[in-house]
């Protein structure tokens, strides 16, 4: 039975502290830290999120510290010499090795890099620890979703791979199944390469067709390594994509194939650069169409992983019109109480980016938006570019887990 997303089933966290925001690659970068800082204080000043050294009420999330992750346990997922480069670029950004991926226009080397990076990573260890160990239900880490960065070098904006590394914990905990699926508008590339031969881990990215898009990876028929062929899911969307074909693409592939593999975990990674606003790539949902997959995330979380559930951040660069209202709407789903997206945004938060930014932030927590979609079992339309690249990944990926690919 599906649990509604207003009844939580147990208690939700969120593993944050204010210096993760060092991750900073400049002021000139797209993915500047400001994003976090506005998030907070949003989900702060929604309720959301419990103001500091106070005891939450139910339906707000407690916050819990954010560990440092070790150079050992970096090293479950990634090569001992990409954490030395790491640290000798943090240490002195002129010696950054663009062989590791570093010093690059992605990924500008700056001081304290190692320990940043690794802070991001701890934050996520612990929200994955929360949830094996039963302390929570939920636990998030916006921070986190570092999904690009390679077992051997830095990709994308992301270091250390911190999602990877908690995968990875997880199965050394005892974990048989995992399922891990990414609604970032860029293919998770990095946590398909570190488990693409491993039948343990399904990986599943929704993501702008790589004809377009960096990383220019993930069509249907890239579906797993020899030992663990129908583990990798990708469904490339064409540009354009809007509210109505992201979820219908999301409808005929996810929930199915999550039933069959009946994870013992579900873990998600939520970039936001879905939404039409983001300037770095050319999908068109709104902030109402990203609500309703994290709703049916979570609602798949009860329905095949007793609730067992693991959020991240991701990419997101519209830094204050979308990326606060979209992680905002997340941390409540978390938190088992989803905001209306009719709701005021609170005039203190919008004072706040006046401040900080000198920019009129939204009014609203939505985009006024009614997100709906046609059902897969309606029928199949060749003629679309959607339709067809859905198709293909059913056709590709369905029969490897005894599913029958036909509506």
């Amino acid at each position: 039975m599906l649990a509604p997303a207003d009844q939580c089933q147990g208690p939700a966290t969120v593993v944050h502290d204010p210096s993760l925001t060092d991750y900073d690659f400049g002021p000139d970068h797209p993915m500047s830290p400001v994003r976090v800082d506005l998030t907070v204080v949003l989900a702060t000043g929604l309720g959301v999120l419990g103001a500091p050294g106070t005891a939450p009420a139910p339906g707000v999330l407690r916050a819990v510290p954010a560990p440092m992750a070790s150079a050992d346990q970096l090293a479950t997922v990634h090569d001992p010499r990409l954490i030395e480069a790491v640290m000798a670029a943090g240490a002195d950004p002129s010696r950054a090795s663009a062989a590791f991926g570093l010093g690059t226009e992605d990924n500008p080397a700056f001081a304290g890099m190692h320990e940043a990076a690794s802070h991001v990573v701890g934050a996520s260890l612990e929200a994955f620890r929360q949830v094996w160990s039963g302390e929570s239900l939920h636990s998030a880490n916006i921070t986190g979703g570092l999904h690009h960065a390679m077992p051997d070098r830095a990709s994308g904006f992301c270091v250390y791979n911190d999602v990877a590394v908690g995968i990875q914990w997880l199965l050394d905990q005892g974990a048989e199944r995992v399922a891990y699926v990414d609604v970032d508008v860029h293919h998770g590339d990095g946590v398909e390469r570190i488990f693409y031969d491993d039948p343990r881990v399904l990986t599943i990215s929704l993501h702008e067709s790589g004809q377009f898009l960096f990383p220019g990876t993930g069509e249907c028929r890239d579906s797993g390594g020899p030992d663990a062929k129908g583990s990798a899911v990708n469904v490339p969307l064409p540009p354009g994509t809007g509210d109505g074909g992201w979820l219908r693409a999301f409808h005929a592939v996810v929930p199915a194939l999550l039933r069959e593999f009946d994870p013992d975990v579900l873990v998600t990674q939520h970039g936001c650069d879905s939404h039409a606003d983001d300037p770095l790539a050319h999908l068109m949902l709104s902030v109402d169409g990203q609500r309703s997959t994290y709703l049916a995330l979570h609602d798949l979380a009860h329905e095949v992983a007793d609730g067992r559930w693991v959020v991240t951040g991701g990419g997101g660069y519209a830094l204050v019109q979308v990326v606060p209202r979209a992680w905002s709407h997340l941390l409540a789903v978390v938190g088992g109480r989803p905001l209306d997206v009719d709701l005021d945004t609170p005039a203190a938060w919008r004072d706040h980016v006046e401040h900080l930014l000198g920019r009129r932030a939204p009014e609203r927590m939505g985009d006024g938006r009614e997100p709906s979609y046609r059902p897969w079992e309606e029928g199949y339309d060749p003629d679309t570019w959607l339709d067809r690249s859905v198709n293909l990944a059913r056709t590709e990926l369905f029969p490897y887990h005894g599913l029958d690919p036909l509506p």
